[in-house]
C-alpha cells in the first residue's frame, strides 16, 4: 500500500432545520461582523434574508454580497473582496452552490493577503489561514462546502484558474436538507452528476486512498440510491438528505485524492462556452470512462454496482455496461446528449484541450493521457 496522509479539519453539521444553528456557529467562529456571499436567486427565494434573520436573532449584523454569478470571475472577486473590507465583517457565510462558495474562498484569501486571486493559481501558494468560513451548501453537487480548491474564471483568457490549499477548507458546513427543497429538476440533475463524477473520479485516481476510497464508496451508494428520486420529486426530504450528505462525502474523497479528465476538460468548457459545470461533467463522463476502461482494475464493476443498487447482476461484466448504464441515467435525467447541444464549436476545441492539460487532476487520471487524447476527447464529445 502507497503512502497517503488525510485529515478533517472542520465541523461539519448536517440536519433538517440545522440553519438555526448558524448563530451558534458564529459564536464558535469568535465572529464579529458577518459578511454573506450569495446569489441573486436565493435573494428572490428568500434564503438569504433567512440568513440574515437568524444572525440577527443570534445578535449579529451581517452585511451581504449577491451579485454572484455563475462560474464566477476574478472581477466579482475584485468587488466582494472590496466590500467585504468597507464592511468591517470578519467572517464569510458562504450561502449557495459551488459559485458562492468559489468567491467566499477567494475573498478569504485576499482579504488577509491582498493581491488578485490570480497571484495563487495553483498549489500551496496561500501563506496560511484566510478568513473565516461557514459553507452552507444548497444544492447537492459541488462538495465545495469541504473541499481546498476554489476554482474562478479569467475572463481576459477564457480560462478558468484553480487555487488549491488546505487552508481553503471552510471552518464550518453547515448541510441543511430543507435547503435544497425547492431546486429546479434541471439544476438538481444537473448538480447531483457533479456530485456523482466527483465520487467516481477521486475512486479512480491515481490518488486514491483508503480513506479516499471509503468516502467515494459511501457517495456513490447515496448518490446512486437518490439522484433519480430526488430529481424526480425535490419534495422528497429523504432523497434530498441522501444527496446532500453524498454530495458532501464525494467533495472529501476528491480533497484528497483529486478528479481526473472529465474535470480537467469541464472546466475550459465553463471558460469557453459558459457551459453549466454539472452538465459538463455528465456530457464528458461517458466518454472518459471508456478512454479510461481500458486501465480498469475491477473498479468499474463495483461502480456499475452502486449505480444500479443492485437490481443487476452481471456475471460478465464488461466496462461497457457501465458506459451504458452511464449513458441511460444521463438520458433519464433529460442532460443533453453531446456538446454540440449545448452549443460548444469545434474551433475551440485546440484552445481548450491546451487549457485542460494545465490541470493538476490530467496527472491522476487513472490512464496516462496526452494533448493529442484531449483533443479527441473533445471531438468525441460532440457527437456522441
Amino acid at each position: 500500500m502507497k503512502d497517503f496522509t488525510f485529515s478533517v479539519p472542520q465541523e461539519i453539521i448536517f440536519g433538517e432545520g440545522a440553519l438555526v444553528r448558524l448563530g451558534e456557529l458564529l459564536k464558535k467562529s469568535a465572529c464579529r461582523k458577518p459578511f454573506i456571499i450569495s446569489g441573486k436567486v436565493l435573494t428572490a427565494l428568500g434564503v438569504v434574508d433567512k440568513v440574515v434573520r437568524i444572525s440577527e436573532e443570534a445578535g449579529y449584523s451581517a452585511e451581504i454580497f449577491n451579485e454572484v454569478e455563475a462560474n464566477p470571475s476574478v472581477g466579482t472577486v475584485e468587488k466582494a473582496a472590496l466590500a467585504f473590507k468597507e464592511s468591517g465583517a470578519d467572517c464569510i457565510i458562504a450561502l449557495g452552490g459551488g459559485s458562492p462558495m468559489d468567491v467566499a474562498k477567494a475573498v478569504g484569501v485576499v482579504a488577509v493577503y491582498g493581491g488578485s486571486i490570480a497571484d495563487y493559481e495553483g498549489g500551496g501558494k496561500v501563506p496560511g489561514k484566510i478568513t473565516p468560513i461557514i459553507a452552507i451548501p444548497t444544492t447537492a453537487g459541488t462538495g465545495s462546502e469541504v473541499t481546498a480548491f476554489t476554482v474562478i474564471t479569467d475572463r481576459t483568457r477564457n480560462y478558468k484558474l484553480t487555487v488549491f490549499s488546505y487552508e481553503l477548507i471552510p471552518r464550518y458546513a453547515l448541510l441543511d436538507p430543507d435547503l435544497i427543497l425547492s431546486l429546479p429538476e434541471s439544476v438538481a440533475a444537473a448538480t447531483g452528476m457533479d456530485a456523482l463524477v466527483h465520487a467516481i473520479e477521486a475512486y479512480l485516481s491515481k490518488a486514491a486512498s483508503p480513506f479516499s476510497d471509503s468516502m467515494a464508496e459511501k457517495a456513490m451508494e447515496l448518490i446512486g440510491a437518490n439522484l433519480c428520486r430526488f430529481a424526480a420529486d425535490r419534495s422528497n426530504g429523504e432523497a434530498a438528505s441522501g444527496m446532500l450528505t453524498g454530495s458532501m462525502f464525494a467533495g472529501l474523497a476528491f480533497a484528497w485524492a483529486r478528479l481526473g479528465n472529465v474535470h480537467a476538460m469541464a472546466h475550459p468548457l465553463g471558460g469557453y462556452f459558459n457551459v453549466p459545470h454539472g452538465t459538463a461533467n455528465a456530457i464528458l463522463l461517458p466518454v472518459v470512462m471508456e478512454y479510461n476502461a481500458l486501465v480498469d482494475n475491477g473498479r468499474y464493476k463495483k461502480i456499475y454496482g452502486f449505480l444500479t443498487q443492485g437490481r443487476k447482476t452481471e456475471e460478465d461484466f464488461t466496462p461497457d455496461l457501465l458506459i451504458k448504464e452511464i449513458k441511460k441515467l444521463t438520458a433519464s435525467l433529460g442532460i443533453p446528449k453531446n456538446l454540440a447541444e449545448v452549443g460548444v464549436t469545434e474551433d475551440k476545441i485546440p484552445a481548450m484541450a491546451e487549457d485542460a492539460m494545465k490541470s493538476g487532476n490530467i496527472p491522476v487520471n487513472p490512464r496516462q493521457t496526452s494533448l493529442e487524447d484531449i483533443k479527441e476527447l473533445y471531438y468525441k464529445a460532440m457527437k456522441q
